[in-house]
């Protein structure tokens, strides 16, 4: 009996989590630290979308990345603009990580998801469901928090709560 693993060589499992990330929660590193035993590889995608404009520079989301997980080499951090499955392709992804917090979410997420499957039929999108204490903290509602002089030091990682409390 042959080893089947010596048939066919092990392709790498590489994922890009696309996002905005402005800033980075502890929704995202939920979601970033259980889609992580499930690949090879993990991609940040920051993505820059030119009808927004981020309260947060790309450097500073950078940093805040590589600061969290310095000790992951699995875990890489990149900026992109343009089509996400266009990043997939240039950076070997054949797989996109995307949150889900409620079923609209999904909604909107799966429709993107067969958006990107027709343009690029060997890309598959994988949902991951938040945990619920995670529900409610998006980067949007953060960012208001933030501008009106609250407190957002429970729905973010250290890094992120160190680096603000220099500019807020």
């Amino acid at each position: 009996m042959t080893d089947i693993a010596c048939e066919f060589p092990l392709m790498q499992r590489i994922a890009l989590f696309p996002g905005t990330f402005d800033p980075v929660t502890l929704g995202h590193l939920d979601i970033i630290k259980r889609a992580l035993p499930l690949f090879d590889k993990l991609i940040i995608g920051i993505g820059t979308n030119i009808s927004k404009v981020p309260m947060f520079s790309n450097e500073q989301r950078l940093q805040w990345f590589e600061e969290i997980f310095a000790s992951e080499p699995r875990i890489q951090t990149i900026v992109y603009e343009g089509l996400t499955v266009d990043c997939c392709r240039k950076v070997g992804a054949t797989y996109i990580v995307r949150g889900i917090r409620y079923v609209n979410d999904f909604e909107y997420e799966k429709a993107i998801a067969d958006m990107n499957r027709s343009l690029q039929g060997h890309v598959d999108t994988v949902f991951l469901t938040c945990l619920p204490e995670f529900t409610s903290v998006a980067s949007t509602l953060v960012r208001d928090v933030l501008r009106n002089g609250g407190d957002v030091s429970k729905f973010l990682p250290e890094a992120v709560v160190k680096s603000l409390a220099n500019k807020f």
